[in-house]
């Protein structure tokens, strides 16, 4: 096109007027800074409701504190798992609109909430009952519809903005120098850096004010970090990169699947071979002047679909359904999807351990003494424990321990994206077992305090709760950005922000597995028991210390099975990605 006359264009990418993108005028730091900072206020949007808001539905619209922890994992949960669909529609439109569209969703989910807060007509009246053990009226009709419209399209936007913006940031950078990796890979540490800047805020500043001055204006100021997020947003647009969509990962995954499955139960041919879909004539198409060079390329290939037989058999040459002949690259890129999946199922366990801190966390700092000195704390902004050390470490880890580690190991990544997961799950289960601990000296102080059955504040600081937040803090700083990069680096070019949106789906399945859990420990204890173990209105008479031993014991077990996958992985991506698409092309076309 004529603007990109004279100029070395990005192959593969445009800018936002869908011109080709120009060397040197997009993507790079500038472009990925934008990004970050409206990172800082999507989150500030986002983590300043959901880390309160077990208190707004147990004080404002009258649940229990185990109804109060189930719709917020519930909610939290969904929003992580609709990062699946943001991602997807990234790969398939691109991450620009879909971050677009999306906070504007979370926008109107907002507005709604901050309507309803502000209005005492569309809410709850409050419940001024003194003792624990007498429930208040939970609210309902139209009031539940409205607080869940609200909920829901917040996380429907959540979900999509999760899905496209780290991808958007990461394809700032050039992945085909090691200079562009080595700055990709520092993105998603201060990807992680943002987070905790906007949690931070959110957990401090919006959280006073929701708890003193009224959520009507912790809504609103959501609701204004949301809308400032995209202004800044589309200020950068001149100059982000933006890759060009190559269709539908799913279409492509579930194409691949049915062919192997109806190759297996169909065959045609019994050879199911990548030389077979080579040497066929129907098949291939001119074979380029560099065959020679790629030969090994091609053997390394035979290799690995062995390691997966019935997804290679995609590839036969005579297949009955002629529609579902699959080229070797859509195998491979299947084929990489399904290796990382056992990585991803190990990182849930962890996840579930992290929506302790939005529920029976929050409501255990608010039975203890919430008092530093003369300044009263809120309980939902115990969170800026890990929140701090996470703005310490990151950088640290950037600057200090990365480059340590890439000099003592004479490698590109220092420290591997995997023994950064593992880092993080095993950090998950001290958390626990600390919790566990904590809350045993809890229960002990109310006990001896004679304060089971009132509101009054138990004589124990609500600092012992910020060990359990440091450790688990500490756990999704390494396995989160680890996990990201692994994601998005491991990932085949056409899936990488669904990829990358398996981080979000895993905290997803964390969070609904968290209340499963809480179902399921509550319905077998209370066949043994008078009471269930977390059960009721009053937070005293849980046994909260024994369903943190339980998760104790999961996280640990969960480790060690993380352990078996990750010894067995091989890394893909060790060659530059133009390499590996070329390479690709050359040797898959059908």
């Amino acid at each position: 096109q004529d603007h990109a006359q004279g100029f070395t264009t990005w192959e593969g990418y445009v800018d936002w007027r869908n011109r080709p993108a120009i060397k040197g005028c997009h993507g790079g730091a500038v472009a990925a800074s934008f990004v970050l900072v409206v990172e800082i206020l999507e989150n500030l949007a986002y983590l300043a409701n959901a880390s309160n808001l077990v208190l707004y539905l147990s004080k404002f619209m009258n649940f229990s504190p185990s109804a109060s922890a189930n719709i917020v994992t519930n909610f939290m949960g969904t929003a992580f798992l609709l990062a699946l669909l943001g991602g997807f529609s990234s790969d398939f439109f691109s991450t620009y609109y879909i971050y677009i569209i999306s906070a504007t969703i979370e926008f109107m989910g907002l507005l709604m909430l901050t309507l309803q807060a502000c209005i005492p007509s569309l809410r709850q009246p409050i419940c001024a009952s003194v003792n624990r053990n007498i429930p208040c009226k939970e609210v309902g009709g139209g009031h539940t519809a409205m607080l869940f419209s609200g909920l829901y399209l917040v996380a429907l936007g959540v979900g999509g903005i999760k899905g496209s913006l780290p991808s958007h940031g990461a394809e700032q950078f050039d992945e085909n120098s090691p200079q562009g990796r080595k700055h990709r890979s520092s993105f998603f540490n201060y990807y992680i850096f943002c987070l905790a800047c906007g949690a931070l805020i959110a957990v401090t500043l919006v959280v006073w004010v929701e708890d003193n001055k009224g959520w009507q204006w912790g809504f609103g100021i959501s609701t204004v970090a949301i809308l400032s997020s995209i202004a800044i947003f589309l200020l950068g647009s001149g100059t982000y990169r933006i890759k060009v969509p190559t269709g539908s990962p799913i279409t492509t995954i579930f194409k691949v699947l049915v062919a192997a499955f109806s190759n297996s139960l169909f065959p045609k041919n019994s050879i199911g071979n990548v030389q077979d879909t080579r040497e066929n004539p129907e098949n291939t198409t001119e074979i380029s002047e560099d065959e020679e060079g790629h030969r090994e390329q091609g053997e390394e290939i035979q290799t690995e679909m062995k390691d997966l037989k019935f997804i290679g058999k995609a590839t036969v040459r005579n297949t009955a359904y002629p529609s579902l002949r699959c080229t070797v690259k859509q195998v491979q890129d299947v084929k990489i999807v399904v290796q990382v999946v056992p990585i991803f199922m190990s990182t849930v366990m962890l996840n579930c351990c992290l929506a302790q801190l939005s529920t029976f966390s929050v409501q255990q700092a608010a039975t203890m003494n919430t008092y530093i000195g003369a300044l009263k704390v809120p309980p939902a902004s115990l969170p800026i424990f890990p929140v701090i050390f996470t703005m310490i470490l990151a950088p640290v880890y950037n600057h200090i321990i990365i480059p340590f580690a890439r000099a003592v190991t004479k490698s590109e990544m220092g420290i591997t994206h995997l023994q950064r997961i593992g880092t993080g799950l095993f950090l998950s289960v001290v958390a626990m077992a600390v919790a566990a601990l904590v809350e045993m000296k809890r229960k002990r102080v109310a006990e001896q305090s004679g304060l089971m059955n009132t509101t009054e504040p138990l004589p124990i600081t609500f600092l012992w709760i910020s060990l359990q937040y440091l450790f688990l803090g500490s756990a999704d700083l390494f396995s989160l950005a680890g996990l990201m990069e692994f994601f998005f680096t491991e990932a085949p070019l056409s899936m990488r922000s669904m990829s990358t949106a398996l981080s979000w789906a895993s905290l997803a399945m964390g969070y609904y597995l968290s209340s499963v859990i809480v179902s399921i420990v509550n319905s077998i204890t209370g066949r043994f028991q008078q009471t269930p173990w977390l059960y009721g209105s009053n937070l005293n008479h849980y046994h909260l210390e024994r369903f943190y031993w339980l998760m104790c014991i999961l996280s640990g077990l969960n480790f060690l099975h993380y352990l078996l996958w990750a010894s067995r992985y091989k890394y893909k991506s060790t060659k530059p990605d133009c390499e590996r698409g070329r390479d690709d092309n050359t040797t898959s076309e059908a």
